[in-house]
């Protein structure tokens, strides 16, 4: 896949906690590692062991200062069939700003400049094994370094990946980020970032052109983006249950910026609360254009109505059948219920004279989002049966699907001044033609 726009978010965006310098979100074992080399580098250790492979490069081991040794690192996921990369120029910011050592009088040294780093751009498509980053240089200057580098780019290509087969599934209909909820308030920049990045690079491969939707503006932050939303199940019940009456304060009160869109599943009566709403929304906005109050008109403008109804029950207007399993939540038959009472209400409610034509136009523009549990498999099932959803509302899969897990292997390392390979068994150097210098 392409790069994008070939631009790295400035390691400044991401507010690297200084503790990282001292290893304290790094694996003990990599803090051990970095202690032991340090201890051999003051003591001018050589290697005192065995190396058949340099021995038969025509290398005497027996040169090699281990505490100082450089390698080459490659970091990559094995996800199958691919993957979206995101979280790469947050571990180029944590290699740049953490990369070095403390001396004794505990003042930081960076050696970043003295690193040789390749990286893909976040966007790029990753094969299995393909490396999304390679690091050459001292392998003690960065050694603590990998838990955090690896934790970054894994959660970041997660979010990613599972943002664009979202899409994938829903043949470009638009998919909002709902995260927020599932996890700590700390990972929303970069969650909200990684969703922007996977929905982005499905655009660029399908020449759409939708916009990111999510829901904190926390979630916005790294790229400017804010968060959007309407109304909430808690807000219904302080209308006691209203949610026409809540949605119509909901509408004289807030920005015509903020898509109407009205939560109708608190009463269990997704049909009865969206041709309430909307037959509502619909005589304000028809009064206001009357009496050529476009502005105020603007605020009844009904975008849609989002059912949400919970996995364990079964709407209302959902008659029960044998299988149970096709009859609770946010099933294919509510949304068609709701779609065919939208559609038909111009023609059964009680509408002024000569409104008749309009309230068609206005009651099909509505759209109908749905949420609960929705997950790519859940979202082909839906398009494969031409249910009318018109978006999709995903959280905690987006958040905690299938994971990117990353992995980082020394492949090569540095001796009498030649590079050679050095592997553990079963693993080698791998290529990348998308990977280019990082300066």
């Amino acid at each position: 896949m392409t790069r994008m726009d070939g631009k790295r978010l400035d390691a400044s965006t991401f507010q690297i906690d200084p503790g990282i310098r001292r290893g304290r979100y790094s694996d003990e074992y990599f803090r051990n590692a970095a202690e032991i080399l340090t201890g051999l580098a003051a003591e001018g250790y050589r290697f005192a062991g065995t190396c058949p492979a340099l021995e038969a490069a025509g290398v005497d081991p027996a040169g090699l200062h281990t505490g100082d040794v450089e390698v080459e690192m490659q970091y990559f996921t094995k996800r199958q069939p691919a993957s979206i990369a995101a979280g790469i120029d947050q571990a180029i910011a944590i290699l740049r700003e953490c990369s070095g050592f403390f001396d004794g009088q505990d003042r930081f040294h960076n050696t970043f400049n003295r690193l040789e780093v390749e990286a893909v751009h976040d966007g790029d498509g990753l094969a299995p094994w393909a490396p999304a980053m390679k690091v050459r240089g001292r392998y003690r200057d960065f050694a603590i370094l990998e838990t955090p580098m690896l934790g970054v780019m894994a959660r970041g290509t997660r979010i990613a990946t599972n943002t664009y087969e979202a899409l994938s599934a829903a043949g470009g209909k638009p998919v909002f980020l709902f995260g927020a909820r599932f996890d700590i308030p700390q990972t929303q920049p970069a969650d909200g970032y990684a969703y922007k990045v996977g929905l982005e690079r499905f655009n660029a491969d399908t020449e759409r052109h939708l916009p990111p939707m999510v829901t904190t503006a926390a979630q916005g932050q790294w790229w400017g983006g804010a968060g959007g939303g309407t109304t909430s199940h808690s807000l219904i019940l302080c209308f006691l249950r209203d949610t026409t009456e809540a949605m119509l304060q909901f509408a004289r009160l807030l920005p015509t910026g903020i898509r109407r869109i009205a939560l109708v599943d608190t009463n269990n009566d997704c049909v009865g609360d969206s041709t309430r709403c909307a037959l509502a929304f619909f005589r304000k906005w028809h009064d206001l254009k009357q009496a050529g109050r476009e502005d105020e008109a603007a605020r009844y403008v009904l975008h849609g109505v989002r059912c949400d109804t919970a996995a364990e029950l079964t709407d209302m207007s959902v008659e029960p059948t044998d299988d149970v399993t096709q009859e609770r939540g946010v099933c294919p038959r509510l949304v068609r219920n709701v779609r065919r009472a939208l559609d038909c209400l111009a023609d059964q409610a009680d509408l002024p004279a000569g409104a008749r034509g309009r309230a068609r136009r206005y009651f099909r523009d509505v759209k109908i989002a749905v949420s609960g549990g929705f997950n790519p498999q859940r979202i082909a099932a839906f398009e494969a049966e031409e249910v009318p959803a018109d978006m999709y509302g995903l959280g905690s899969f987006l958040i905690a699907g299938p994971n990117n897990d990353f992995t980082a292997d020394v492949v090569r390392v540095k001796a009498a001044g030649t590079w050679h390979e050095m592997p553990k068994v079963g693993r080698k150097p791998m290529p990348n033609p998308d990977l280019v210098p990082v300066s």
